[in-house]
Formats: structure tokens, C-alpha cells, sequence
């Protein structure tokens, strides 16, 4: 029998935003034969949060399951609001967690928190970092599903200059994935390899786009801002690069990290949350502290500078990205759905 699920999230990578889990993992599901209904679409928050409740609402005979992307921010509370609409019509919904920061949020909102996790049929974490927080706060009912790629979609590619390094930034401008230590990073480096290049892919979020730019302009450095691009064209784009630079303050299981891995971009990233889930430092990646320029500085000498190194680190960060194929996590979600 075909399941029906309706999905709550922020689906809103048709309106320039960047693709969240709601983009990705729904039309994979629907590959796989499961009925999808969405809500989220809209672009201000008060009308997407009313059509979220709405179509919980409208859907309540018509699907098995609700799933909630749930995160820290204030998004929180749209996830802990649906919960409670659920509980009261006896609707099986699982959370779906996001942020390397929602741990804090067990702590600063415990009764919320409590309902909304404790009440689900299931709760569904992409990394064994919320894995471990969550249990360690008293939670059981935890299900790791990694978030996935399509293997196939990711060319694997070994031949690489080094000599004047070619660095690769993917994400979205906000203050919270500290795009400005990208900046600085060159700033440091142009006098000793005047050939190096950055690129910072991904759309502004809160202003921080225009402050990169203004920067990189008064310094005169060499960076070029491509704006948000298609999975497709970056990907395609990505032979060009040395480096793939994950400078966030707060992280997960970022897919752009994985995708890199696939690649066989070497990733230089700061150690938190659950970034060292993902990558061990100097065994499929190279990691530093939050905002530790100089940190950064002696990663990029090394995955320069040390050929093997480099070599073990792509080699065993490539097999790492064979397990978020989507071939083997598909099984995962089916076990639970099923």
C-alpha cells in the first residue's frame, strides 16, 4: 500500500533560497513510490507557519505520517506547534532534526522540548552528534538516517595543482557560518601564493554577502561571489578548486561537507558540533578550532605542502562519502515508514 506523508518544513529553494532538507530528501521519497504533500512554501514566516497548521488540518485522514524538520531557531517552535496539533488528532509525526545547535535547545525550553520528542513515533537524526546529545539529555526514541547524496551525481576527481591553492566556499551568507575568516584566510596567504583564488558560493541571508563583498573589494583580494548556483553547476564547477573551507560556527551534518568528500576535495573545517562525527582529523579531513585563523593557516600548509597526507585524506574521505549514498540510506527510511 502506498503511505502517504505529508512534510513540514522550509521548502523554499524555488524562491532563491538555498535547499533545505524538505528540497532533497521529499522528491526522493517519491521516487521511492511514497505519496508527498508539502507545506512551507511560502516565503514570509508568519504565512508559511499558518499553512503548515492548515494542511495538518486538511491532510488528518488522508496521511500515515507528518514529518517535522526541526531546528533551534524559532523554527522550533513551528515543529513544537505542529506536535501538539498532531498529539491532538493522533497523528504519527517524527521530527527530523537539524542544527548543531539544537542541543541548547533541550536545555533552554525542557517541557517543550519534552513533548515535542517524547510524544513522536519516531525521532530521526542525520548524525550520531544529536544521536548522542539527545540521549545524553534522556531521550531514547532516536533513529540515526544520515543525510543522503546520489553517489553517482559526484565525479570523483584526484588531479589537483596545489602550487597556488584554488579554495572552494559553499554555503549560505549568514553570520553563523562566519564567512569573513574565508576572507581573511586569503588575506593572509596572497603574499606567499599570489596565484591563490577563492570562491564563495551560496545566496545572502542576513546582510553578510554585502559585507564579504565590500571587504574583499577594499583589499583587493581574489574572490569571486557567484551568488546562489544549481547543484549541478557547482558541482561541474568543482575540478577548478584545491580546497573545499567549511568555516561555520555551528554545524551538523552539512551535505555541501559530504558532497566535497565525494568530490575529492580535501575539507578544512572547525571542529564543531557534529563535525567530528563526520570527519576525523587527518583521516578524511583536516580540522581547526571556531575562528582559529592561524588554525586554518597551518591545515592549508599541510594539505599543501604534504602530498601523502593529502592522498590519504581524499582516498578515505571518499569511501566515507559512500555511506550517505542515497542507495544504502533509502533502506533506512523504508524500515521506518514501513
Amino acid at each position: 500500500m502506498k503511505r502517504r506523508i505529508l512534510y513540514l518544513g522550509n521548502k523554499l529553494a524555488a524562491k532563491g533560497f538555498t535547499p533545505t532538507n524538505i528540497d532533497t530528501l521529499g522528491p526522493l521519497l517519491e521516487q521511492e513510490g511514497y505519496e508527498l504533500f508539502y507545506a512551507g512554501t511560502k516565503k514570509s514566516k508568519q504565512l508559511r507557519f499558518a499553512q503548515m497548521i492548515l494542511m495538518i488540518i486538511k491532510c488528518r485522514k488522508q496521511v500515515d505520517y507528518i514529518l517535522l524538520d526541526t531546528y533551534s531557531t524559532q523554527y522550533f517552535w513551528f515543529a513544537y506547534t505542529a506536535a501538539r496539533l498532531c498529539y491532538f488528532f493522533n497523528l504519527k509525526y517524527i521530527p527530523i532534526l537539524h542544527g548543531g545547535d539544537l542541543p541548547k535547545r533541550l536545555s533552554q525550553s525542557p517541557k517543550s522540548s519534552r513533548f515535542l520528542f517524547e510524544n513522536s513515533f519516531q525521532n530521526v537524526s542525520p548524525s550520531l552528534y544529536l544521536k548522542d546529545a539527545f540521549e545524553k539529555a534522556g531521550f531514547r526514541n532516536i533513529e540515526v538516517i544520515p543525510n543522503s547524496i546520489s553517489l553517482a551525481d559526484y565525479p570523483f576527481h584526484r588531479e589537483r595543482s596545489y602550487k597556488q591553492p584554488k579554495i572552494l566556499w559553499v554555503r549560505s551568507f549568514a553570520a553563523i557560518y562566519n564567512p569573513m575568516l574565508a576572507l581573511r584566510l586569503v588575506e593572509e596567504l596572497i603574499s606567499q601564493y599570489p596565484g591563490i583564488h577563492l570562491t564563495m558560493v551560496g545566496p545572502d541571508k542576513d546582510g553578510s554577502l554585502k559585507r564579504c563583498q565590500e571587504y574583499a573589494l577594499e583589499h583587493k583580494l581574489p574572490v569571486n561571489f557567484t551568488g546562489k548556483l544549481s547543484k549541478t553547476e557547482w558541482i561541474s564547477r568543482s575540478m577548478d578548486f584545491d580546497i573545499f573551507l567549511n568555516t561555520t560556527h555551528y554545524d551538523n551534518t552539512p551535505v555541501s561537507v559530504i558532497e566535497a568528500m565525494a568530490l575529492g576535495l580535501p575539507v578544512l573545517s572547525t571542529r564543531v558540533g557534529g563535525i567530528p562525527f563526520l570527519l576525523k582529523h587527518g583521516k578524511t579531513g583536516l580540522l581547526y578550532e571556531d575562528s582559529d585563523l592561524t588554525g586554518l593557516l597551518e591545515q592549508v600548509e599541510r594539505v599543501v605542502k604534504d602530498q601523502d597526507k593529502r592522498e590519504e585524506i581524499i582516498s578515505r574521505a571518499r569511501l566515507k562519502a559512500e555511506e550517505y549514498d542515497w542507495c544504502r540510506v533509502k533502506n533506512k527510511w523504508h524500515k521506518l515508514l514501513t
